[in-house]
């Protein structure tokens, strides 16, 4: 039986190589519940709750990841290192800071910046570049124009910090290009990266830094549905 610190198992193989990576574990149970086939939940240390199932045909699996880099650091981890995930897809929230991306959009993160200290770890004499998986990221487009969903590819910031002080500070990554901002995206990317796994992140708009929209609790329902159709279509291409 697979096992690891954070994450039980119902059994041998209980995860699929493609793994669908939520931040809230709610998120989770309600794609097994009502897009997988016959989901089997093996995980629920910690209420992080997660299952595999078949969608289409294939197996999947879905699980949650909490908030913030050191929630996802160590489920990505696990699941790439103890559990043989290979294609690993968060699917989350973001944070407009660009004023033509509103809310409701989908940006697919083709490169994640970072405010964090989580790179030290690797003793790198330089700034390390947390990219997606190019294999991901180019079905991803093809499959979004396919359905005729209008998304945003580019980079976005993944900081440790949800309530700054500094009530500016976005504006310094806006003005570097920087689409989006959220908490998880770089440290999967270099969990992915350092053991030659595939990840991409797809996140919807939530609210604009820019505008100061925000999404109603129906408004992220739906689009929602729209960001796991496209990451559940994309588990059929790995």
């Amino acid at each position: 039986m697979n096992a690891s610190p954070h994450i039980e198992a119902a059994g041998k193989n209980a995860t699929a190589e493609t793994i669908l990576l939520p931040g809230d574990p709610l998120r989770a149970k309600f794609i097994a519940e009502n897009f997988l086939d016959n989901p089997v939940q093996f995980n629920g240390i910690r209420s992080m709750l997660g299952y595999t199932g078949e969608y289409k045909g294939k197996k999947v699996s879905v699980m949650g990841t909490g908030m913030g880099i050191p929630s996802i650091a160590i489920y990505s981890y696990e699941l790439i290192h103890m559990f043989g995930v290979k294609n690993l897809i968060r699917i989350g929230s973001c944070g407009s800071l660009q004023k033509d991306i509103d809310i409701y959009d989908i940006v697919l993160c083709m490169g994640a910046s970072t405010d964090s200290n989580y790179y030290n770890q690797y003793n790198l004499n330089g700034s390390f570049s947390a990219i997606a998986s190019y294999e991901l990221l180019s079905k991803a487009v093809e499959i979004a124009r396919a359905k005729q969903i209008n998304v945003k590819v580019g980079n976005v910031l993944t900081t440790d910090t949800f309530y700054n002080t500094n009530k500016d500070q976005w504006l310094r990554w806006a003005d570097m290009g920087v689409l989006a901002v959220e908490m998880e995206t770089a440290a999967l990317y270099a969990n992915a990266l350092r053991a030659n796994a595939d990840a991409l992140s797809i996140l919807t708009v939530s609210d604009s830094l820019v505008s100061k929209k925000v999404t109603s609790a129906t408004e992220r329902e739906r689009n929602f549905t729209e960001m796991i159709n496209i990451a559940l279509e994309l588990s059929l291409k790995t």
